[in-house]
């Protein structure tokens, strides 16, 4: 290898394609994150929800979550993520544009030393997941043609107000110091309570489907799990926006609570019903997810990249800029150990939810919440983020929030510890604040939306195709039954008659021949 008077490899140099304020390793391994988050949806969530639900729903299922994913990439650039992550409109949305020139896609993004292009494709993985998950609540049972405009609709007017608000640094929420580390808030309590809403609208499935939904396919529930908790190491490990420590700690802590929340619940399903239940370790690793992420690790963002913002730079002086350019600002969350005792209450708190309070609470009872999405990531996720405010042990530079001390936000119980209780208490309110605002968002937002679609379309299946399912609805079927590839029929409808067929061959038979 090369060097030159810089003394760096000749593959390290800047020119066109890879300028100076760019890292090669950092946006690799943002590019490798997104893609892990992708593949949680695409095959991971197709796999799961194809398999979990019963042999008719099976093609139904799988596709609404195929269809979110390729609608929401469409919408993102058209409008999205300009909504989400651009220039301020009003306190809690951003202007809507396009995010498809090449001089945008080629700057610097708001953080980390990415470009644009980046950004935009990891921000959308995490946006489509969102409405996949939405998805969840309402399999085996909503008119295809409903979700088609629903899914459009909920990502301009509700999922773009809750990013811009706590992810942006121009959102209020943000501005607060709430502490939603990779989406507990934006992604998983909004996807929860949207998810729950939606259902209370479209109704419930047939009856035979709520007294009976057996899997179709339990190993292959298993293997789309499986993608979903092996990608989650892009969904956390990505957000500290470089391929240091951050993401190492990230990682780590996800795959920890992870762990711990599906031994809890498989524990509790074997003291309380005897049994080792799969889809109940299954969802126990689904809450442990969730309630990890707005908690998971820590996020560096260099203090040259918050000046590109106006809020900032408008009240720094130049020699500022010069004497503190290269400070990190440093977000620890939780530590290792905080980790297993967030999985404890993950595999502990949801599963009393779904399995206690959910057969006690009339309104529970009545909404049917397919995969009990409720439970598994509104509960969870507002769970994750109160926790998060509890145990978050933050070093944040005073130069961003541009206050006296350099410990700003600490988490109640490290508040406790060192004798700023005041701060501690601050903290869980703008957590159990911002827990406020997104079930408010996501209620009204979701309410409105659905009401304004049953005006052009069903919100439900007719009786007639809640009972046929997926040949009703699509002309296709999961399973090949009879020959190859041939659906069998009750009747027959072949080029021979019934007494065309050759008699059964009796054992005494088989064993003369």
């Amino acid at each position: 290898m090369s060097f030159n008077v810089s003394g760096l490899p000749e593959n390290l140099l800047p020119d066109d394609a890879s300028p100076e304020w760019m890292s090669k390793a950092d946006n690799a391994w943002q590019l490798t994150a997104a893609t892990l988050v992708g593949l949680q949806s695409v095959p991971g969530l197709v796999i799961l929800y194809g398999s979990i639900v019963k042999k008719k729903w099976a093609v139904n299922s799988a596709f609404m979550a195929l269809y979110a994913f390729a609608a929401v990439l469409v919408c993102w650039v058209g409008w999205g993520y300009q909504m989400s992550f651009g220039k301020k409109m009003i306190h809690f949305w951003g202007r809507p544009d396009v995010s498809l020139d090449e001089n945008f896609l080629l700057s610097r993004a708001f953080a980390g030393y990415l470009p644009n292009a980046t950004m935009v494709y990891f921000q959308f993985v995490f946006a489509a997941i969102t409405l996949i998950l939405i998805a969840g609540a309402l399999l085996g049972r909503m008119n295809f043609h409903a979700w088609m405009l629903f899914v459009p609709l909920w990502l301009t007017f509700s999922y773009t107000i809750g990013a811009y608000s706590i992810w942006c640094p121009e959102g209020w929420l943000a501005k607060l110091g709430i502490i939603d580390y990779s989406g507990g808030f934006v992604i998983h309590l909004s996807s929860g309570v949207a998810g729950f809403t939606a259902a209370y609208w479209v109704g419930p499935r047939a009856t035979k489907d709520r007294e009976r939904f057996p899997p179709n396919n339990i190993l292959l529930m298993l293997a789309g799990a499986g993608l979903l908790w092996m990608g989650w190491t892009g969904f956390n490990g990505g957000d500290p926006y470089n391929a240091g420590t951050d993401a190492s700690l990230a990682v780590l802590n996800t795959h920890v609570c992870t762990a711990t929340s599906l031994l809890t619940w498989l524990i509790l399903d074997i003291l309380f019903f005897g049994k080792p239940s799969v889809i109940g370790a299954t969802q126990g690793m689904i809450t442990g997810l969730v309630c990890i992420t707005p908690a998971a690790g820590t996020r560096k963002i260099n203090f040259t990249n918050i000046l590109s913002h106006d809020f900032i730079s408008d009240k720094l002086s130049t020699p500022w800029f010069v004497k503190y350019s290269r400070i990190l600002i440093v977000i620890r969350v939780v530590q290792g150990w905080a980790a297993i005792l967030m999985g404890m209450m993950s595999g502990s708190i949801p599963w009393y939810t779904m399995m206690v309070l959910h057969k006690k609470i009339p309104m529970l009872k009545r909404v049917d919440d397919t995969m009990a999405v409720f439970h598994t990531h509104a509960v969870a996720g507002s769970l994750g983020g109160i926790l998060a405010g509890f145990f978050a042990n933050p070093k944040l530079n005073r130069i961003f929030y541009l206050v006296d001390d350099w410990e700003h936000y600490i988490g109640l119980a490290y508040g406790f510890q060192s004798n700023r209780a005041s701060a501690g208490f601050r903290q869980m309110g703008v957590q159990l604040l911002g827990i406020s605002f997104v079930i408010a968002l996501n209620i009204f937002t979701t309410s409105v939306i659905c009401v304004l679609i049953r005006i052009v379309v069903p919100l439900r299946l007719t009786d007639e195709e809640l009972q046929t399912g997926d040949d009703a609805i699509h002309g296709e079927e999961a399973y090949a039954l009879w020959g190859d590839g041939e659906k069998y029929e009750s009747r027959i409808n072949s080029a021979y008659g019934a007494e065309d067929f050759p008699p059964a061959v009796s054992k005494g038979e088989l064993e003369m021949a």
